[in-house]
C-alpha cells in the first residue's frame, strides 16, 4: 500500500504535484495517458509534460515506441540512437557538457541507463494502487523547501550508511532514476540541474527524488520530527507564513 505524503507536504508547503516514475506491465490504469509524436528518436524532451503532469496526466513510454529524445530513449531505457562518436561530440564539443569527449565517453560508458523490467515507462502523479510498480518519487521545490527534505533524508542515516543525498551528473530525466546505484537504499538525488530541461520548469523549482525506502519514511514524519520544532517554524516565519 502506498503510504501518505500529506503531513510533509503540508509542512513544508509543497503545492507543486510530485512525480512520480514507474516501471510497469500495463499503462491501463496510469490513465488518462499522453505519448509524444511521432519522431525520429529526437523527439521532445521528457519535460515538456511537466505541465501536463500537473493536470494529472501521465506520460507513457512503451520501449517499443519510446519516442522521447535521445537522451531520454538512452536513459531510460537503454535505446541508443546515435552513433557513439556522433553521441560523444554532441555533449562534449557542441554543448560543452565534459572538458573533452574522452571524459565524456567515461561517463557513458559507466552509465549505460536504467535497466528497465516491464515494456511500459511511465512518469506522472502519484497512483497509490500502482505501487507495486514505482521507483522514485520526486518532490518539486524551492531553496527552503529543498533544504528540509534534505534534512528528512538525514533523519534515519546512521554515519556508516550510503550517502543519504546526491547530486550526481547527469541529463534531467536519468537524474529521476539513473543515478542510483541501488533503488533498494534509501536516498535521495538533488536534481533538475541538468540545464537543457529546465527550460520546462519554473525558475525558482529544483527535482528532489527519493526511493521508494526513503518516500516511505519521509511519508512516516509526525509531530515529533522537526517539521514541527523551532527550526523549521522560525524560517516559515521568515518567510511570511509560509515556504512556498
Amino acid at each position: 500500500m502506498q503510504p501518505d505524503p500529506s503531513f510533509i507536504l503540508e509542512k513544508l508547503d509543497i503545492t507543486t504535484a510530485p512525480t512520480a516514475f514507474y516501471d510497469a506491465p500495463d499503462p491501463a490504469a496510469f490513465e488518462p495517458l499522453v505519448r509524444p509524436k511521432a519522431s525520429d528518436g529526437r523527439g521532445p524532451c521528457v519535460f515538456a509534460f511537466f505541465t501536463q503532469w500537473q493536470q494529472g496526466v501521465t506520460l507513457h513510454l512503451p520501449r517499443e515506441d519510446f519516442r522521447c529524445c535521445g537522451g531520454a530513449a538512452r536513459s531510460l531505457s537503454r535505446i541508443e540512437t546515435r552513433a557513439r562518436e556522433e553521441f560523444l561530440h554532441f555533449l562534449a564539443i557542441e554543448e560543452g557538457l565534459k572538458e573533452s569527449e574522452e571524459l565524456m565517453g567515461e561517463w557513458v560508458d559507466a552509465n549505460p541507463g536504467y535497466p528497465q523490467e516491464h515494456p511500459h515507462l511511465l512518469l506522472g502523479p502519484l497512483k497509490p494502487e500502482c505501487y507495486a510498480y514505482l521507483k522514485t518519487v520526486t518532490f518539486w521545490v524551492n531553496a527552503d523547501q529543498m533544504s528540509a527534505l534534505t534534512l528528512g533524508a538525514q533523519y534515519h542515516a546512521g554515519v556508516n550508511d550510503p550517502p543519504p543525498v546526491v547530486a550526481r551528473f547527469g541529463a534531467g530525466c536519468g537524474q529521476m532514476v539513473v543515478v542510483f546505484d541501488d533503488l533498494s537504499v534509501p536516498q535521495a538525488q538533488i536534481g533538475a540541474t541538468d540545464i537543457a530541461m529546465r527550460d520546462w520548469l519554473p525558475p525558482d523549482l529544483l527535482a528532489f527524488t527519493v526511493t521508494r525506502p526513503l518516500f516511505e519514511r519521509l511519508c512516516a514524519f509526525d509531530g515529533s520530527s522537526y517539521l514541527t520544532k523551532p527550526f523549521l517554524g522560525r524560517l516559515k516565519k521568515a518567510r511570511g507564513g509560509r515556504l512556498a
